[in-house]
């Protein structure tokens, strides 16, 4: 019975608004770790060598200006009342914008698309009033396909770059290096326990920093400059530029510095929820961090005799009867800061891998309760031994700073590029609504942009690197897989090659199930003719089995399958398309199993009466919407080429989800009849029941990938040496899919790419 049955409308708007109050806590602990410590290091990057502190305090008043206005018009205006919003279903990211992007332009460049997958649930975006332009700006981007790959590639990029961001936070500390590489160590050790409990381990961490920051910028405040809201003023901003002119602006590197992190609210979006991050945002963490930059500016204001830009940091101004008790909580901070962008590179990574854009790798989901809650195993551990070398080799946290600073500009840049593309495209708001968001964020990205690339040379040629290096694993992955089912297109065999084989000699049918997987949503994949050549006989139930990736976070379990035959009835021969977001979990084999058996029964079912119906004349071709929840008394089948819904009977075991969980066949009822298509019917799930109870063997192609003779050198490389470390290195698909060993035959097939 669903705990929330019979509740009122009060009762339940209660609980919701307990849940959201739940994740705002948590979120603090994991989202805005970074976001939070960065006035530990801002006017101390800020004024490291560019420019000084004067007596006139036009610096220092110029530099709180600056972190002020970039604070409330990047984290608050752009991306808690903007960006969030660009949100796939509740997931965010990079490739959360691209999915989306993609599902409303003909721009995506995965193979196996389908007309039946803009008929999902979660496919449909929410329609907005259409604009004129909108139209001639789909149709212009869908006829260049060059922009189709410079898209890909923009999104990569910043894919890339926040993984390199992911590798330089967690490196930026105050502690000496020996207990910094420690605390390294510790924090991702922790990370296989789940946000969830990381959350909330961490978050009394965060609460206690903003509290402590915010009671330090109200006493200094207080103490030495009561009138330093002045400063907030745009005025400052234009003195500060006016006087320092150049070393002002190689100096913004430091001060965008103060929103870093910004990005992981949209890269955790999955993790915990819009209305959460944004409550955490405006509530806490935004005045917090707006008191401890004032209460910095206000004591410099009155402090100008400093020898060395050390002095021109945080703990200055922390009075030294709570300075040792401030410095524990802000390296414990320091560490909980990583965590955003740990779990964000967690999320990016999964996402890219769900697109085809990254090797296969391991996925565990970490919560029954938020989905977008996942680890990732081998990327932890190699984030950590990445970020334990850049913590012993930089040794130096300005140029480790100035290293994330270009990370996340970048990032940022790329985010407002993308938001610009889904204004008009799924949002359908008017080019100028688009051209002014893009105009005005962008052009304070660029700025920043801009001074932190003149930084290439003290740290930021790092994040640059890294974002070569993964950029150049996603492309080479993602151009052998496109290459790869292309070469699979076209080598498929026609039907009238298979039904042949009922006719030849020496092809024998055995008893059993064969599933044979295949990455074509149409035709016979050459690995079976391989099969085939090397053992004549096949099985008497055969099922080719594509499984596919939409560009949409979760498929909903009743339409993850369209089920379809191939060719007459009598040589039961089906095809299963199951389809996945890149945020599903996958089944483990024997669920997947018993709900594909389900599945056939279910359409066979529908088969008869879509056959049965005299008003329909298209008995042919198509595939059938069959559900896949195994726990319903009946099944919703949509029968899309009658235009029609049915509802069919299911006589499966119904003793609750347990039972289920565990039981590795599904059996079915066969009932008796009169009628000559009943009898068709029970004779072909008869002939299904007896090969389930024969056994399943999983059919998979074992591909053996060589660049064509004559091809250039770089794809040489990239196809022969890159490529195939990867694939040699990386899960692969028998692991990714769940398939028992015992049950798996392999087909070796080689591709001439």
């Amino acid at each position: 019975m669903d705990p929330e049955a019979g509740q009122s409308p009060n009762a339940l708007k209660k609980n919701s608004w307990k849940a959201t109050l739940l994740l705002a806590y948590q979120s603090l602990g994991v989202v805005y770790g970074d976001l939070s410590i960065s006035p530990l290091y801002v006017y101390k990057s800020t004024f490291a060598e560019d420019i000084k502190h004067s007596e006139s305090n036009e610096e220092i008043f110029g530099v709180l200006s600056f972190v002020f206005w970039t604070l409330t018009l990047v984290p608050l205006f752009k991306y808690v009342f903007i960006v969030l919003r660009a949100d796939d279903n509740g997931q965010g990211g990079t490739f959360a914008l691209y999915s989306l992007i993609c599902r409303n332009v003909n721009v995506s460049l995965l193979p196996n698309r389908q007309a039946a997958d803009e008929e999902l649930s979660t496919y449909r975006y929410e329609c907005h009033p259409e604009s004129s332009y909108r139209p001639r700006i789909k149709t212009w981007i869908e006829k260049h396909k060059n922009l189709h790959v410079v898209l890909l590639i923009v999104v990569m990029l910043g894919t890339c770059m926040v993984i390199g961001d992911g590798v330089l936070t967690p490196a930026i500390s105050d502690a000496v290096v020996p207990i910094t590489c420690f605390l390294i160590m510790c924090l991702f050790a922790l990370q296989h326990y789940g946000t969830h409990r990381v959350g909330f381990l961490f978050a009394p961490i965060i609460v206690t920093w903003l509290l402590c920051i915010s009671g330090l910028g109200i006493y200094n405040i207080v103490k030495w400059n009561p009138l330093i809201y002045q400063a907030l003023s745009p005025y400052y901003m234009l003195r500060f530029l006016r006087k320092t002119r150049k070393a002002g602006w190689m100096s913004l590197g430091g001060i965008l510095l103060c929103m870093t992190g910004s990005e992981a609210m949209f890269a955790d979006l999955g993790h915990f929820s819009y209305r959460a991050i944004q409550i955490a945002f405006t509530s806490c963490v935004y005045p917090a961090l707006v008191l401890a930059y004032m209460g910095q500016a206000a004591y410099l204001s009155k402090h100008h005799i400093i020898s060395n830009s050390y002095q021109i940091g945080f703990y200055v101004y922390v009075p030294e009867s709570v300075r040792w008790p401030v410095l524990v909580i802000a390296i414990l901070a320091s560490v909980v800061g990583s965590q955003a962008i740990i779990s964000g590179t967690f999320s990016i990574v999964s996402q890219s891998q769900s697109l085809g854009c990254f090797p296969r790798v391991k996925v565990v989901h970490t919560s029954n309760k938020v989905h977008g809650q996942i680890y990732i195993p081998e990327v932890n551990w190699a984030l950590m031994i990445l970020c334990v070398a850049v913590a012993l080799g930089f040794r130096d946290t300005k140029h480790m700073g100035n290293a994330s600073g270009l990370a996340v500009i970048t990032v940022m840049l790329v985010t407002t590029c993308l938001t610009s593309l889904v204004m008009i495209l799924c949002w359908h708001n008017s080019p100028l609504l688009a051209l002014a968001f893009f105009v005005v964020f962008g052009s304070i990205e660029a700025l920043f942009f801009s001074s932190s690339l003149m930084k290439f040379l003290d740290g930021a040629w790092l994040p640059i690197l890294l974002a070569l290096i993964l950029m150049a694993i996603m492309f080479v992955w993602h151009y052998a897989t496109i290459k790869k089912y292309e070469f699979d297109l076209q080598n498929k065999l026609s039907l009238d090659w298979l039904l042949a084989l009922g006719n030849s000699l020496g092809i024998s049918r055995v008893p059993g199930i064969g599933l044979v997987y295949t990455d074509l949503v149409s035709g016979v994949p050459a690995n079976f003719s391989h099969f085939v050549t090397n053992l004549p006989a096949f099985h008497q139930i055969l099922v080719f089995v594509c499984i596919k990736f939409v560009p949409v976070p979760f498929v909903p379990a009743s339409e993850r399958y369209l089920v379809g035959r191939v060719g007459p009835p009598e040589f039961r021969s089906y095809r299963c398309i199951v389809r996945y977001g890149y945020r599903d979990v996958h089944q483990d084999v024997n669920s997947f199993e018993s709900e594909l058996i389900t599945s056939l029964a279910d359409f066979v079912h529908a088969e008869a009466l879509h056959h049965c119906d005299p008003s329909n004349d298209e008995a042919e071709g198509g595939f059938t919407v069959v559900g896949s929840s195994p726990y319903n008394s009946s099944t919703k089948l949509n029968l899309r080429d009658a235009n029609m819904t049915v509802q069919i009977s299911d006589e499966r075991n119904s003793e609750g989800k347990e039972a289920m969980g565990k039981a590795k066949r599904v059996r079915f009822l066969v009932e008796e009849s009169e009628s000559s298509t009943d009898g068709v019917v029970n004779e072909e799930l008869q002939e299904l029941l007896a090969a389930q109870e024969s056994g399943t063997a999983f059919i998979l192609g074992h591909s053996h990938i060589r660049s064509k003779p004559g091809s250039s050198m770089i794809k040489k490389v990239a196809i022969d040496l890159v490529y195939n470390f990867l694939r040699r290195n990386c899960r692969g698909p028998d692991v990714a899919l769940r398939l028992p060993p015992e049950s798996l035959l392999e087909v070796g097939m080689v591709y001439l790419l």
